[in-house]
């Protein structure tokens, strides 16, 4: 058997309490902070803010919901609405010394591709307006090539 030189007992004890000291001093501070931790910043326990923080996620859920569902709305409701307008000048009255480009055509139409295309002709002496319903980018009235070019080019800018 080996023998251990000779360690004064004495030193040996005062090792001993210095390590005690240390490790109870660490214990001390490592459970002055858990306290402080689990206390919360105004008081409260840890388990009163997971609870806080629990609910405000709820709250924030049922604002997702909602926020869904009324987004939903508005995009069914903007579908419906007026988006695509295009306006075409012409002169009906071209080569006969009359007229300019006074008169128009205006496509006034949803995503859907309804809505109205209205005209106007005008004259020297009158000025006429027609409104011809537009379903599915046509209609159901005789259109004339402006009233055309004028639904298409609304369709266009739908489609941008």
């Amino acid at each position: 058997m080996p023998e251990f030189p000779n360690i004064d007992t004495e030193i040996l004890i005062y090792v001993t309490l210095g390590i005690f000291a240390l490790l109870l001093l660490w214990f001390v501070r490592i459970e002055t902070k858990l306290r402080r931790f689990t206390r919360g910043s105004d008081g409260k326990n840890l388990e009163g803010a997971v609870r806080e923080l629990s609910g405000g996620q709820k709250e924030l859920e049922k604002f997702k919901a909602e926020m869904e569902k009324y987004l939903t709305n508005v995009e069914k409701r903007l579908q419906k609405s007026v988006r695509g307008i295009s306006t075409i000048r012409f002169n009906p009255f071209k080569g006969m010394g009359a007229g300019g480009n006074q008169s128009f055509s205006t496509a006034f139409l949803n995503e859907d591709g309804e809505g109205v295309v209205l005209s106007t002709l005008y004259a020297r002496d009158r000025v006429s307006m027609y409104a011809k319903a537009v379903e599915n980018f046509s209609s159901t009235h005789e259109l004339t090539k402006e009233e055309k070019e004028a639904i298409e080019e609304a369709r266009t800018r739908l489609q941008s």
